[in-house]
């Protein structure tokens, strides 16, 4: 495999095509939008500068990993080729199977097609291409470049040929790829979003303050960031939706949303992207400022 598609410039998919052009591959990194596209390339470029300050990366490498990405607008023209086709558009099922859809009817036969979803069934993403043995999930971890985990996720018809291949594909970008079965919210976020739900069901019955939840989890439990930070750093938006995936597929109750999380996605408070959510990301600092309505300790915010 030497020609692989991203479809999506946002956060991971600007990573996810970073991670593989960094390892040599030829990468078309697609988006509907010129401007995310141009985004996505001085992400890119930022990125490796911090590559470069720690020692890791050289400028050479620099220059060699943006040389090996190509941008396009239309799928047509950025997937026609491909080997493999990474999927990182937006968690959104309806939005993903019109991508592998059109995909399917794009793509060379052998072109295996992946889903960067965090938690949407891969099997039936599969349902909808002709091409149910080649379908697969990798589901990076954010911030692709540094971390080190690939969720692969078999779908009911995933072959064996196509698995093994992805794991050893995963394993030549340096990440260490874990195989797990298509259930909703796999592994990782099937224990990550109940343990996130619970910290905000704390907050919202007044148990505790933000500071003091995550400061109880961070050192506690040696968590190298709290929950309702890591929530804000997620995005409140994609926790809602992974809980929502993980309530439909199992119908149990324990994974319904904290009510407060649905209102401050309702609000538009989505953390860290939209610079308010358990902590105020306006004054652009690496400082922690809780957000003004959860200053005031020990008081429920149920209302």
């Amino acid at each position: 495999m030497k020609n692989i598609t991203v479809i999506g410039s946002g956060t991971m998919g600007n990573g996810i095509a970073h991670t593989f052009a960094q390892f040599g591959f030829a990468v078309s990194l697609v988006d509907i939008s010129e401007t995310a596209l141009q985004k996505a390339l001085a992400t890119i470029a930022k990125n490796i500068d911090r590559q470069i300050a720690k020692g890791t990366v050289t400028e050479a490498d620099k220059a060699s990993t943006l040389a090996n990405i190509k941008t396009f607008t239309k799928i047509e023209e950025g997937a026609a080729q491909a080997d493999l086709v990474v999927e990182a558009a937006s968690e959104n099922v309806n939005v993903k199977l019109s991508i592998f859809k059109q995909l399917d009817e794009i793509c060379p036969p052998n072109t295996i097609l992946a889903s960067n979803t965090s938690s949407i069934s891969i099997t039936q993403i599969a349902a909808v291409t002709k091409r149910a043995d080649k379908v697969i999930g990798m589901h990076f971890m954010n911030p692709v470049p540094v971390m080190k985990l690939i969720e692969v996720i078999r779908g009911y018809s995933t072959s064996n040929e196509v698995c093994a291949l992805i794991m050893e594909l995963s394993k030549k970008l340096n990440k260490i790829p874990t195989e797990v079965n298509d259930y909703p919210g796999f592994v990782a976020n099937k224990i990550l979003m109940p343990m996130i739900n619970e910290a905000i069901i704390t907050l919202y019955e007044g148990v505790a303050g933000v500071e003091e939840i995550d400061t109880v989890m961070k050192l506690g439990m040696a968590h190298p960031m709290g929950p309702l930070q890591l929530a804000d750093f997620i995005g409140l938006d994609v926790c809602l939706n992974i809980l929502r995936v993980l309530q439909d597929g199992f119908g149990n109750p324990k994974y319904a949303p904290c009510p407060l999380l649905v209102n401050m996605v309702m609000a538009g408070h989505l953390g860290a992207k939209t610079g308010k959510g358990f902590y105020d990301y306006s004054a652009g600092t690496k400082e922690l400022i809780v957000a003004d309505r959860f200053k005031k300790q020990g008081v429920a915010v149920i209302s």
